[in-house]
């Protein structure tokens, strides 16, 4: 027999005990003997033994298959339902933490379905249905899912339609900053010794950045950004004021030559009375969009972030003007490798089209 390398037997496998029982059938109304069938069919006599009780009590059909056990006894609705409870996370159903286990998964099953798995079958059934187990992302409990499933579902297609009335380009603006202790990254090491990133434990001061990522249908995607090195001295500004935001969205409408839709957070200097001011100051060629609170997934500024702190992980920078060197670098090919924020767009779910 042929099996599975989960322990069940494959399709061929089945085919051939089927094709077995069939010829014990035939032995059987011809009046072979238990010894001689399992001699020729061989197999255990105590099988055929089995099987002729089957066959007297049952007929030919007892001996047929009935189906392998490991086949799911979820329909294709159930499971639905299943995935869609499991995608709601454990708060939902009770439980204190956002753990999904087994045994959980397992108790879940019982309570929606009335139906017994084992914890084995708990884990065949969910990396059927291309289910892992995986390390989890964080988001802020205080993140307005109501909001954020209003873009999601079609809140961003006023931005599309107003850029497409003004032929205009769409800018999604975001901050980000980094210190001298560097973004951590997956390395090789030898077995059962942790590998050691060394870095400053001593310092002041970081680098910030603020940027812009931008989209026109038919145009080359661009990336804009400005930069500022704090080195922690007196009365020196440890972020950006709205004045730099106000002078980024001036460079990005100087450079792309054109309207401007933008598409921000909700941070302190986007909604100052000053920067309101300037906004309406410029309404001929000046529209900006609030995304929801808490929800930088749905902004493609975060995975140039992203990709810039990828490129910088486990660097041990003896200074900060290396850090500030290294990253203006990186900073500098994303500027020429416009497919990276293109691909930022649509990690982020968003496409161009109205």
């Amino acid at each position: 027999m042929r099996y599975a390398q989960g322990g069940g037997l494959t399709d061929a496998g089945r085919a051939a005990r089927e094709r077995i029982r069939l010829e014990a059938v035939t032995r059987f109304e011809a009046g072979g003997k238990n010894r001689e069938i399992a001699a020729v069919l061989r197999v255990s006599e105590r099988s055929v033994e089995r099987w002729r009780r089957q066959w007297r009590e049952q007929g030919p059909d007892g001996l047929l298959s009935k189906g392998s056990p490991g086949r799911p006894r979820l329909s294709k609705s159930q499971v639905a339902r299943l995935e869609r409870a499991l995608e709601r996370g454990p708060l939902a159903h009770g439980w204190e933490d956002q753990r999904w286990t087994l045994a959980r998964v397992k108790t879940l099953i019982g309570r929606m379905f009335h139906i017994s798995y084992t914890v084995e079958g708990t884990w065949r059934l969910l990396r059927r249905h291309g289910w892992s187990w995986q390390q989890p992302a964080r988001r802020a409990l205080e993140r307005d899912e109501g909001a954020v499933e209003f873009v999601e579902e079609g809140g961003m297609a006023a931005g599309k339609s107003t850029a497409a009335a003004r032929n205009a380009w769409i800018l999604f603006e975001d901050e980000a900053s980094q210190s001298l202790r560097p973004p951590r990254a997956r390395t090789w090491g030898r077995v059962g010794v942790t590998p050691v990133v060394s870095v400053r434990g001593r310092g002041s001061g970081r680098v910030s950045m603020a940027g812009m990522a931008c989209f026109k249908k038919g145009q080359r995607s661009r990336f804009l950004y400005s930069f500022r090195v704090h080195r922690g001295r007196k009365g020196e500004p440890k972020a950006f004021a709205w004045q730099d935001y106000r002078d980024l969205i001036l460079r990005a409408h100087r450079q792309l030559g054109g309207p401007v839709v933008l598409v921000w957070d909700n941070l302190r200097a986007h909604v100052m009375p000053q920067m309101k001011a300037f906004v309406a100051a410029n309404a001929d060629w000046l529209t900006t969009f609030q995304l929801p609170s808490y929800a930088p997934d749905l902004n493609p500024q975060e995975g140039i972030w992203s990709l810039v702190k990828r490129a910088i992980a486990n660097l041990a920078a003896a200074d900060l003007d290396q850090l500030a060197r290294a990253v203006r670098r990186n900073l500098k090919k994303i500027q020429y490798r416009p497919h990276l924020v293109d691909g930022c767009l649509a990690g982020a779910g968003l496409t161009l089209d109205a």
